[in-house]
């Protein structure tokens, strides 16, 4: 059989927004005109291509078939500009990106991207131990993530390595240690940092727990603060309610503030891997090539060694 690309888009507008409602809103059809595309679609594949979990979840079958949907929409789209004529499609495409890519790096690549094309993008905020989770389920087309298999149906590209270093503010210092004017990282100790407070992301977070361990010290038997947000993390670090580890440019810009003092120790690094699906597409090279220009003026080069 042949796949309609109208039941093929009815299945990537509900996969993407997570429910058979939301996607319905979002193509302008009701829930029961959704469902019932759905269940055409099905009848002609004859398999399910949808787990109507919540939120919903694509079979491998579905996969392949949002993975079709989203080559016809980029196609239509480069078709159109490649022939001059004006394009009434605005393909969407789903990047799954974790917090501190997003708020650093990441945003120069999607600006030159979105300058060159009418392409709507939408950002999923995901740990990178998590992101390649999204791209499995259909729910992104691509996503920066520590996995470095590729996926199924995936390419994968090692983009660098994002780097932390342990920080704190002088009035953290001054409460936990002593007169921060004569603040040398020899003075931290594991006794400091094990009743010292850090700033964790969220409760997966394990960059303040690797330093802490490099020192001997137990990251579970240690007190934390858990602030969701690259910013705001780095805020309440030089504000001095906790340590950190913060990335590179965000310590520099405080330290040349004075708003900071190096802890000392090892840094800590984390491979990330560009994932996106394999599409042949103009639009999605040109994302890559984004990405990874982005990536090698704020990563680690992955050929490096320290």
């Amino acid at each position: 059989m042949s796949i309609d690309p109208t039941l093929a888009r009815t299945l990537e507008a509900v996969a993407e927004e997570g429910t058979l409602d939301r996607g319905a809103a979002r193509l302008g059809r009701t829930p029961s005109a959704v469902s019932q595309r759905l269940a055409a679609l099905e009848r002609g594949l004859g398999q399910r291509a949808l787990v109507r979990t919540t939120p919903v979840a694509l079979t491998e079958a579905g996969r392949v078939v949002v993975d079709f949907a989203r080559r016809v929409d980029l196609s239509e789209l480069e078709a159109s500009a490649a022939l001059g004529l004006s394009s009434e499609s605005s393909p969407r495409i789903a990047v799954a990106v974790p917090s501190d890519a997003l708020a650093v790096w990441f945003l120069e690549a999607l600006a030159l991207l979105t300058s060159r094309h009418a392409v709507q993008v939408e950002i999923l905020r995901q740990d990178q131990d998590a992101t390649a989770e999204l791209l499995a389920s259909g729910r992104v087309m691509a996503a920066i993530s520590s996995r470095e298999r590729p996926l199924p149906g995936t390419a994968v590209t090692p983009l660098g390595s994002q780097v932390y270093e342990a920080v704190a503010a002088p009035s953290w210092w001054r409460r936990w240690i002593g007169d921060p004017g004569e603040a040398d990282p020899s003075q931290v100790t594991a006794a400091v940092v094990a009743r010292a407070p850090r700033i964790d992301f969220d409760g997966d977070d394990e960059l303040q727990a690797i330093w802490l361990r490099a020192l001997g010290v137990d990251p579970a038997r240690a007190p934390r603060h858990l602030i969701p947000s690259t910013h705001e993390l780095a805020e309440a670090v030089a504000m001095g309610i906790g340590w950190g580890m913060l990335l590179p440019r965000q310590v520099a810009e405080l330290r040349a503030d004075g708003a900071v003092l190096p802890l000392g120790g090892e840094v800590v690094t984390t491979p990330l891997f560009w994932h996106v699906a394999r599409t042949p597409s103009v639009v999605l090279d040109e994302l890559t090539a984004a990405i990874r220009a982005a990536a090698a003026d704020a990563l680690q080069p992955p050929d490096r060694t320290d």
